[in-house]
Protein backbone atom coordinates (compact mmCIF):
# COMPACT_ATOMS: atom_id res chain seq x y z
CA UNK A 1 0.00 0.00 0.00
CA UNK A 2 0.75 3.71 -0.96
CA UNK A 3 0.79 6.56 1.97
CA UNK A 4 1.91 10.04 1.80
CA UNK A 5 3.17 9.45 5.43
CA UNK A 6 4.46 6.31 7.24
CA UNK A 7 5.89 6.81 11.25
CA UNK A 8 7.91 4.37 12.53
CA UNK A 9 7.21 3.86 16.42
CA UNK A 10 3.44 5.30 17.63
CA UNK A 11 5.20 6.82 21.07
CA UNK A 12 4.39 10.54 22.12
CA UNK A 13 6.14 11.77 19.09
CA UNK A 14 5.23 9.13 16.38
CA UNK A 15 1.19 8.68 17.29
CA UNK A 16 1.32 12.89 17.44
CA UNK A 17 3.08 13.33 14.17
CA UNK A 18 1.03 10.92 12.52
CA UNK A 19 -2.46 12.87 13.64
CA UNK A 20 -1.24 15.81 12.93
CA UNK A 21 -0.64 14.61 9.55
CA UNK A 22 -4.22 13.41 9.58
CA UNK A 23 -5.10 16.49 10.31
CA UNK A 24 -3.24 17.96 7.48
CA UNK A 25 -5.05 15.88 4.50
CA UNK A 26 -2.19 13.42 4.39
CA UNK A 27 -2.95 9.71 3.81
CA UNK A 28 -1.14 8.38 7.19
CA UNK A 29 -0.25 4.91 8.79
CA UNK A 30 1.85 3.72 11.97
CA UNK A 31 4.01 1.06 12.49
CA UNK A 32 4.17 -0.32 16.23
CA UNK A 33 5.57 -3.14 17.95
CA UNK A 34 4.46 -3.72 21.10
CA UNK A 35 2.16 -1.24 22.55
CA UNK A 36 0.41 2.04 20.86
CA UNK A 37 1.46 4.51 23.11
CA UNK A 38 5.22 3.59 23.60
CA UNK A 39 7.05 3.95 25.98
CA UNK A 40 5.86 6.55 27.39
CA UNK A 41 2.20 6.12 27.72
CA UNK A 42 2.78 1.61 29.01
CA UNK A 43 5.83 2.09 31.03
CA UNK A 44 7.16 5.88 31.63
CA UNK A 45 5.58 8.57 32.02
CA UNK A 46 1.85 7.90 32.59
CA UNK A 47 2.63 4.92 34.78
CA UNK A 48 4.96 6.08 36.99
CA UNK A 49 2.54 8.69 37.67
CA UNK A 50 0.04 7.10 39.06
CA UNK A 51 2.69 4.98 41.23
CA UNK A 52 3.74 8.11 42.53
CA UNK A 53 0.43 9.10 43.36
CA UNK A 54 -0.48 5.93 45.15
CA UNK A 55 2.94 6.54 47.08
CA UNK A 56 1.81 10.23 47.87
CA UNK A 57 -1.69 9.08 49.16
CA UNK A 58 0.18 6.94 51.63
CA UNK A 59 2.18 9.58 52.67
CA UNK A 60 -0.78 11.62 53.56
CA UNK A 61 -2.48 8.83 55.12
CA UNK A 62 0.91 8.63 57.10
CA UNK A 63 0.93 12.24 58.20
CA UNK A 64 -2.48 12.80 58.45
CA UNK A 65 -2.23 13.73 62.72
CA UNK A 66 -0.55 16.90 61.33
CA UNK A 67 -4.01 18.20 59.64
CA UNK A 68 -6.19 17.09 62.54
CA UNK A 69 -7.26 13.58 60.76
CA UNK A 70 -7.30 10.34 63.05
CA UNK A 71 -6.12 7.26 61.53
CA UNK A 72 -5.83 3.50 61.68
CA UNK A 73 -2.45 2.90 60.53
CA UNK A 74 -2.10 2.36 57.38
CA UNK A 75 -0.80 -0.13 54.73
CA UNK A 76 0.76 -0.38 51.02
CA UNK A 77 -0.74 -2.96 49.38
CA UNK A 78 2.03 -3.20 46.58
CA UNK A 79 0.41 -5.72 44.42
CA UNK A 80 -2.51 -3.49 43.92
CA UNK A 81 -0.47 -0.40 44.08
CA UNK A 82 1.46 -1.67 40.95
CA UNK A 83 -2.05 -3.70 39.10
CA UNK A 84 -3.74 0.03 39.52
CA UNK A 85 -0.87 1.71 37.78
CA UNK A 86 -0.82 -1.20 34.90
CA UNK A 87 -4.44 -0.56 34.83
CA UNK A 88 -3.80 3.40 34.37
CA UNK A 89 -1.38 2.93 31.24
CA UNK A 90 -3.70 0.43 29.52
CA UNK A 91 -6.71 2.86 29.71
CA UNK A 92 -4.18 5.40 28.23
CA UNK A 93 -3.41 2.88 25.49
CA UNK A 94 -6.92 2.20 24.73
CA UNK A 95 -7.28 5.95 24.56
CA UNK A 96 -4.56 6.53 21.27
CA UNK A 97 -6.15 3.39 19.69
CA UNK A 98 -9.46 5.24 19.48
CA UNK A 99 -7.62 8.49 18.51
CA UNK A 100 -6.20 6.38 15.61
CA UNK A 101 -9.92 5.08 14.48
CA UNK A 102 -11.02 8.71 14.62
CA UNK A 103 -8.55 10.19 12.32
CA UNK A 104 -7.98 7.18 10.16
CA UNK A 105 -4.82 6.39 10.42
CA UNK A 106 -4.02 2.71 9.47
CA UNK A 107 -1.86 1.04 12.61
CA UNK A 108 0.24 -1.94 11.03
CA UNK A 109 1.45 -3.81 13.74
CA UNK A 110 4.85 -5.34 13.74
CA UNK A 111 8.69 -4.56 13.64
CA UNK A 112 9.29 -1.41 11.19
CA UNK A 113 12.36 -1.12 9.41
CA UNK A 114 12.94 1.71 6.42
CA UNK A 115 14.67 0.62 3.37
CA UNK A 116 16.24 2.58 0.10
CA UNK A 117 13.29 3.77 -2.42
CA UNK A 118 10.96 5.30 0.04
CA UNK A 119 9.99 1.68 1.46
CA UNK A 120 9.01 0.30 5.13
CA UNK A 121 9.19 -3.21 5.72
CA UNK A 122 7.21 -4.65 8.62
CA UNK A 123 7.67 -7.87 10.17
CA UNK A 124 4.83 -9.15 12.07
CA UNK A 125 4.75 -11.73 15.08
CA UNK A 126 4.12 -14.46 13.29
CA UNK A 127 7.58 -13.85 10.91
CA UNK A 128 5.59 -12.59 7.88
CA UNK A 129 7.18 -9.98 6.18
CA UNK A 130 4.99 -7.05 4.37
CA UNK A 131 6.17 -3.83 2.70
CA UNK A 132 5.19 -0.42 2.14
CA UNK A 133 5.99 3.12 0.40
CA UNK A 134 5.26 6.60 1.70
CA UNK A 135 6.02 9.82 0.22
CA UNK A 136 7.46 10.51 4.10
CA UNK A 137 8.73 8.51 6.04
CA UNK A 138 9.08 9.36 10.21
CA UNK A 139 11.41 7.33 12.45
CA UNK A 140 10.18 7.66 15.67
CA UNK A 141 11.74 4.82 17.33
CA UNK A 142 12.39 6.63 21.13
CA UNK A 143 14.48 5.08 23.11
CA UNK A 144 15.43 2.34 26.33
CA UNK A 145 17.54 2.00 29.52
CA UNK A 146 20.97 2.81 30.11
CA UNK A 147 22.78 0.07 30.47
CA UNK A 148 26.15 0.64 31.80
CA UNK A 149 29.40 -1.76 31.42
CA UNK A 150 30.00 -2.62 35.00
CA UNK A 151 26.16 -3.06 35.52
CA UNK A 152 24.62 -5.43 33.55
CA UNK A 153 20.73 -5.86 33.80
CA UNK A 154 19.48 -9.19 34.54
CA UNK A 155 15.73 -8.23 34.88
CA UNK A 156 15.55 -9.58 38.42
CA UNK A 157 17.94 -8.06 40.93
CA UNK A 158 19.47 -5.42 38.85
CA UNK A 159 16.81 -4.19 36.71
CA UNK A 160 15.77 -1.09 34.71
CA UNK A 161 13.42 1.20 34.85
CA UNK A 162 10.64 -1.34 33.10
CA UNK A 163 10.62 -4.05 35.74
CA UNK A 164 10.89 -1.42 38.62
CA UNK A 165 7.20 -0.86 37.50
CA UNK A 166 5.79 -4.06 37.78
CA UNK A 167 8.10 -5.58 40.77
CA UNK A 168 6.12 -9.18 41.65
CA UNK A 169 7.43 -8.06 45.75
CA UNK A 170 8.14 -4.85 47.30
CA UNK A 171 12.10 -5.24 48.10
CA UNK A 172 13.15 -4.44 51.65
CA UNK A 173 16.21 -2.43 50.54
CA UNK A 174 17.08 -0.96 46.86
CA UNK A 175 20.66 1.04 45.33
CA UNK A 176 19.89 3.13 43.04
CA UNK A 177 22.19 4.13 40.28
CA UNK A 178 21.89 7.53 38.82
CA UNK A 179 19.72 10.38 40.13
CA UNK A 180 18.46 12.08 37.11
CA UNK A 181 14.51 12.11 37.00
CA UNK A 182 13.88 8.51 36.86
CA UNK A 183 16.24 7.67 39.55
CA UNK A 184 14.72 9.91 42.04
CA UNK A 185 11.11 9.19 41.06
CA UNK A 186 11.75 5.74 41.80
CA UNK A 187 13.55 6.20 44.86
CA UNK A 188 11.18 8.91 46.11
CA UNK A 189 8.22 6.27 45.00
CA UNK A 190 10.04 2.66 46.98
CA UNK A 191 11.31 4.73 50.08
CA UNK A 192 7.91 5.84 50.99
CA UNK A 193 6.25 2.44 50.69
CA UNK A 194 9.00 1.64 53.20
CA UNK A 195 12.10 0.02 51.37
CA UNK A 196 14.86 1.30 52.74
CA UNK A 197 16.97 2.96 49.76
CA UNK A 198 20.50 4.53 48.76
CA UNK A 199 20.79 6.36 45.59
CA UNK A 200 24.40 6.12 44.32
CA UNK A 201 25.19 9.73 41.27
CA UNK A 202 28.33 10.01 39.89
CA UNK A 203 28.15 13.74 39.55
CA UNK A 204 28.79 16.41 42.59
CA UNK A 205 25.07 16.92 42.79
CA UNK A 206 21.59 14.65 42.77
CA UNK A 207 19.44 15.88 39.37
CA UNK A 208 22.74 17.22 38.45
CA UNK A 209 21.16 18.39 35.35
CA UNK A 210 19.47 21.30 37.71
CA UNK A 211 19.99 24.67 39.25
CA UNK A 212 22.46 24.01 42.57
CA UNK A 213 19.95 25.25 44.42
CA UNK A 214 17.37 22.68 42.96
CA UNK A 215 19.89 19.64 43.76
CA UNK A 216 21.02 21.22 47.45
CA UNK A 217 17.24 21.74 48.61
CA UNK A 218 16.33 18.07 46.91
CA UNK A 219 19.05 16.40 49.11
CA UNK A 220 17.82 17.72 51.88
CA UNK A 221 14.39 17.02 51.41
CA UNK A 222 15.50 13.47 50.51
CA UNK A 223 17.63 13.10 53.64
CA UNK A 224 14.07 14.50 55.68
CA UNK A 225 12.46 11.41 54.00
CA UNK A 226 15.13 8.73 55.34
CA UNK A 227 16.73 8.46 51.47
CA UNK A 228 20.55 8.10 52.16
CA UNK A 229 22.21 9.78 49.33
CA UNK A 230 25.98 9.67 47.94
CA UNK A 231 27.15 11.96 45.56
CA UNK A 232 30.61 11.64 43.51
CA UNK A 233 30.42 8.19 43.49
CA UNK A 234 30.27 5.70 41.23
CA UNK A 235 28.78 1.60 41.17
CA UNK A 236 32.46 -0.12 40.43
CA UNK A 237 30.74 -3.56 40.36
CA UNK A 238 27.62 -5.76 41.58
CA UNK A 239 27.60 -9.81 43.11
CA UNK A 240 24.27 -11.18 42.76
CA UNK A 241 25.41 -14.44 43.32
CA UNK A 242 24.10 -14.51 46.94
CA UNK A 243 20.39 -14.06 48.12
CA UNK A 244 20.67 -10.30 47.75
CA UNK A 245 23.21 -8.22 45.98
CA UNK A 246 26.70 -6.61 47.24
CA UNK A 247 27.27 -3.11 45.45
CA UNK A 248 30.98 -2.06 45.84
CA UNK A 249 31.22 1.67 45.71
CA UNK A 250 33.92 4.04 44.94
CA UNK A 251 33.80 6.95 46.92
CA UNK A 252 36.03 10.28 47.68
CA UNK A 253 37.12 8.49 50.94
CA UNK A 254 37.30 5.12 49.44
CA UNK A 255 35.15 1.91 48.54
CA UNK A 256 32.34 0.66 50.30
CA UNK A 257 30.04 -2.19 50.29
CA UNK A 258 26.38 -2.19 50.54
CA UNK A 259 23.67 -4.78 50.37
CA UNK A 260 20.16 -4.73 49.10
CA UNK A 261 17.93 -6.86 47.41
CA UNK A 262 17.67 -4.92 44.19
CA UNK A 263 19.96 -2.76 42.38
CA UNK A 264 17.77 -0.09 39.70
CA UNK A 265 20.28 1.34 36.97
CA UNK A 266 18.62 4.92 36.45
CA UNK A 267 21.62 5.83 34.41
CA UNK A 268 19.14 7.35 31.47
CA UNK A 269 18.32 6.42 28.20
CA UNK A 270 19.79 5.59 24.86
CA UNK A 271 18.53 5.75 21.76
CA UNK A 272 16.67 2.72 19.45
CA UNK A 273 18.55 3.42 16.39
CA UNK A 274 19.41 -0.03 15.44
CA UNK A 275 17.92 -2.31 13.25
CA UNK A 276 15.85 0.62 11.79
CA UNK A 277 17.46 0.75 8.07
CA UNK A 278 19.63 3.78 8.93
CA UNK A 279 22.96 1.96 7.46
CA UNK A 280 20.88 0.40 4.47
CA UNK A 281 18.77 3.89 3.55
CA UNK A 282 22.43 5.98 4.14
CA UNK A 283 20.84 7.96 6.74
CA UNK A 284 23.82 9.40 8.74
CA UNK A 285 24.09 9.38 12.91
CA UNK A 286 26.25 11.03 14.92
CA UNK A 287 27.08 10.08 18.56
CA UNK A 288 24.19 7.44 18.81
CA UNK A 289 21.72 9.81 17.64
CA UNK A 290 19.93 10.77 13.88
CA UNK A 291 21.63 13.82 12.45
CA UNK A 292 18.47 15.91 11.34
CA UNK A 293 18.09 19.63 10.20
CA UNK A 294 15.71 22.01 12.17
CA UNK A 295 12.67 20.38 10.13
CA UNK A 296 13.88 16.87 11.25
CA UNK A 297 15.07 16.41 7.52
CA UNK A 298 17.66 13.47 8.08
CA UNK A 299 21.07 13.15 5.16
CA UNK A 300 18.65 11.57 2.99
CA UNK A 301 15.76 12.98 1.02
CA UNK A 302 11.91 11.69 2.36
CA UNK A 303 13.14 10.21 5.60
CA UNK A 304 12.79 12.15 8.99
CA UNK A 305 13.58 10.95 12.46
CA UNK A 306 12.18 12.89 15.61
CA UNK A 307 12.19 12.02 19.30
CA UNK A 308 14.48 10.59 21.87
CA UNK A 309 16.61 9.06 18.28
CA UNK A 310 17.75 12.73 17.69
CA UNK A 311 19.76 15.28 19.39
CA UNK A 312 17.87 16.91 22.27
CA UNK A 313 15.65 16.84 25.74
CA UNK A 314 14.70 13.14 25.77
CA UNK A 315 11.27 14.38 26.75
CA UNK A 316 7.61 13.42 25.69
CA UNK A 317 6.78 17.00 24.95
CA UNK A 318 9.96 17.59 22.66
CA UNK A 319 9.12 14.30 20.92
CA UNK A 320 5.69 15.78 20.10
CA UNK A 321 6.19 18.89 19.36
CA UNK A 322 8.94 17.76 16.81
CA UNK A 323 6.37 15.71 15.84
CA UNK A 324 3.72 18.23 15.03
CA UNK A 325 6.61 20.65 13.37
CA UNK A 326 7.74 17.91 11.00
CA UNK A 327 4.37 16.80 9.12
CA UNK A 328 3.65 20.48 9.28
CA UNK A 329 6.64 21.27 6.96
CA UNK A 330 5.97 17.90 4.75
CA UNK A 331 2.35 19.45 4.42
CA UNK A 332 3.95 22.26 3.20
CA UNK A 333 3.14 24.84 5.86
CA UNK A 334 5.91 27.68 7.65
CA UNK A 335 6.19 25.88 11.00
CA UNK A 336 8.74 27.44 13.59
CA UNK A 337 11.78 25.51 14.47
CA UNK A 338 11.78 24.29 17.62
CA UNK A 339 13.45 26.88 20.74
CA UNK A 340 15.44 23.92 22.39
CA UNK A 341 15.92 26.62 25.11
CA UNK A 342 12.27 27.15 25.68
CA UNK A 343 11.93 23.33 26.77
CA UNK A 344 10.36 22.52 30.47
CA UNK A 345 11.91 20.06 32.59
CA UNK A 346 10.05 17.99 35.19
CA UNK A 347 10.28 16.07 38.04
CA UNK A 348 7.92 14.10 40.02
CA UNK A 349 9.56 12.86 43.11
CA UNK A 350 8.66 14.93 46.44
CA UNK A 351 8.85 17.60 46.08
CA UNK A 352 8.28 18.47 42.90
CA UNK A 353 11.26 19.88 40.41
CA UNK A 354 10.53 21.85 37.12
CA UNK A 355 12.86 23.80 35.49
CA UNK A 356 13.15 25.91 32.22
CA UNK A 357 15.84 27.89 30.67
CA UNK A 358 19.65 28.84 31.98
CA UNK A 359 20.56 27.85 35.29
CA UNK A 360 22.75 30.41 37.62
CA UNK A 361 25.66 29.01 36.95
CA UNK A 362 24.60 28.71 32.79
CA UNK A 363 23.70 32.19 32.21
CA UNK A 364 26.91 33.32 33.87
CA UNK A 365 29.05 31.40 31.61
CA UNK A 366 27.02 33.01 28.68
CA UNK A 367 27.85 36.16 29.66
CA UNK A 368 25.17 37.88 31.14
CA UNK A 369 24.78 40.14 34.12
CA UNK A 370 22.10 38.85 36.28
CA UNK A 371 19.17 39.65 38.51
CA UNK A 372 17.98 36.74 40.56
CA UNK A 373 14.79 36.40 42.78
CA UNK A 374 13.94 34.03 45.07
CA UNK A 375 10.71 33.45 47.18
CA UNK A 376 10.64 30.08 49.64
CA UNK A 377 7.70 28.73 50.03
CA UNK A 378 8.11 28.22 53.65
CA UNK A 379 6.61 32.46 53.31
CA UNK A 380 3.92 31.17 51.25
CA UNK A 381 0.37 31.08 52.86
CA UNK A 382 -0.66 28.83 50.52
CA UNK A 383 2.18 26.33 51.38
CA UNK A 384 2.07 26.89 54.68
CA UNK A 385 -1.95 25.75 54.94
CA UNK A 386 -1.39 23.06 52.54
CA UNK A 387 1.61 21.39 54.95
CA UNK A 388 3.97 21.88 51.93
CA UNK A 389 6.58 24.35 53.06
CA UNK A 390 9.81 22.87 51.31
CA UNK A 391 11.51 24.70 48.35
CA UNK A 392 11.20 27.72 46.51
CA UNK A 393 11.06 29.15 43.42
CA UNK A 394 14.09 31.15 41.93
CA UNK A 395 13.93 33.04 38.86
CA UNK A 396 16.77 34.19 36.40
CA UNK A 397 16.91 37.51 34.69
CA UNK A 398 19.01 39.58 32.53
CA UNK A 399 19.86 42.94 34.34
CA UNK A 400 20.65 44.58 31.22
CA UNK A 401 17.31 44.24 29.24
CA UNK A 402 14.75 42.36 32.34
CA UNK A 403 14.41 39.31 29.74
CA UNK A 404 13.47 36.16 31.70
CA UNK A 405 16.45 34.06 31.23
CA UNK A 406 15.66 31.20 33.66
CA UNK A 407 13.18 29.75 36.14
CA UNK A 408 13.92 27.12 38.37
CA UNK A 409 11.42 25.31 41.11
CA UNK A 410 11.02 22.62 43.46
CA UNK A 411 8.27 22.07 45.83
CA UNK A 412 4.59 21.10 46.27
CA UNK A 413 2.63 21.12 42.27
CA UNK A 414 5.41 22.79 40.77
CA UNK A 415 5.04 20.72 37.77
CA UNK A 416 1.98 22.32 37.09
CA UNK A 417 3.21 25.84 37.59
CA UNK A 418 5.82 26.05 35.09
CA UNK A 419 3.92 26.37 32.04
CA UNK A 420 3.49 29.77 32.44
CA UNK A 421 7.28 30.79 32.80
CA UNK A 422 7.42 28.75 28.94
CA UNK A 423 4.77 31.14 27.88
CA UNK A 424 6.28 34.25 29.62
CA UNK A 425 9.93 33.40 27.77
CA UNK A 426 7.79 32.55 24.61
CA UNK A 427 6.11 35.98 24.36
CA UNK A 428 9.30 38.07 25.50
CA UNK A 429 8.45 39.14 28.83
CA UNK A 430 9.88 41.23 31.26
CA UNK A 431 10.74 41.14 34.96
CA UNK A 432 8.65 44.44 35.47
CA UNK A 433 5.71 42.90 33.37
CA UNK A 434 5.47 40.08 35.61
CA UNK A 435 5.46 41.58 38.63
CA UNK A 436 2.93 44.04 37.80
CA UNK A 437 0.65 40.48 36.23
CA UNK A 438 -1.87 40.39 39.70
CA UNK A 439 -1.36 36.64 40.98
CA UNK A 440 -4.20 35.01 42.91
CA UNK A 441 -3.87 35.01 46.59
CA UNK A 442 -3.56 32.21 48.09
CA UNK A 443 -2.40 30.47 45.86
CA UNK A 444 1.64 28.08 45.16
CA UNK A 445 2.04 30.46 41.79
CA UNK A 446 2.03 33.76 43.73
CA UNK A 447 5.32 32.85 44.65
CA UNK A 448 6.24 33.37 41.29
CA UNK A 449 5.51 37.06 41.34
CA UNK A 450 7.41 37.72 44.27
CA UNK A 451 10.47 36.02 43.42
CA UNK A 452 10.41 38.53 39.94
CA UNK A 453 9.88 41.14 42.68
CA UNK A 454 12.36 40.06 44.97
CA UNK A 455 14.87 40.44 41.79
CA UNK A 456 14.40 43.70 41.28
CA UNK A 457 14.15 44.46 45.15
CA UNK A 458 10.30 44.97 45.63
CA UNK A 459 9.30 41.58 47.34
CA UNK A 460 6.71 42.12 49.59
CA UNK A 461 6.44 39.33 51.45
CA UNK A 462 9.88 38.62 52.78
Amino acid sequence: MNYDVIVIGSGPGGYVAAIRASQLGLKTAVVERESLGGICLNWGCIPTKALLKSAQVFEYINHAAEYGIKTAEAEADFAAVIKRSRGVADGMSKGVQFLMKKNKIDVIMGTGKAKPGNKVEVKGADGTQKEYTATSIILATGGRSRELPNLKQDGKKVIGYRQAMVLPEQPKSMVVVGSGAIGVEFAYFYATLGTKVTVVEFMDNVVPVEDEDVSKQLLRSFKKAGIEVMTSSSVESVDTSGNGCKVQVKTASGMQTLECDIVLSAAGVVANIENIGLEETGIKTEKGKVVVDEFYNTSVKGYYAIGDIVGGQALAHVASAEGIICVEKIAGHKPEPLDYNNIPGCTYCSPEIASVGYTEKAAKAAGYELKIGKFPFSASGKASAAGAKDGFVKLIFDAKYGELLGAHMIGANVTEMIAEIVVARKLETTGHEMIKSVHPHPTMSEAIMEAAADAYGEVIHL
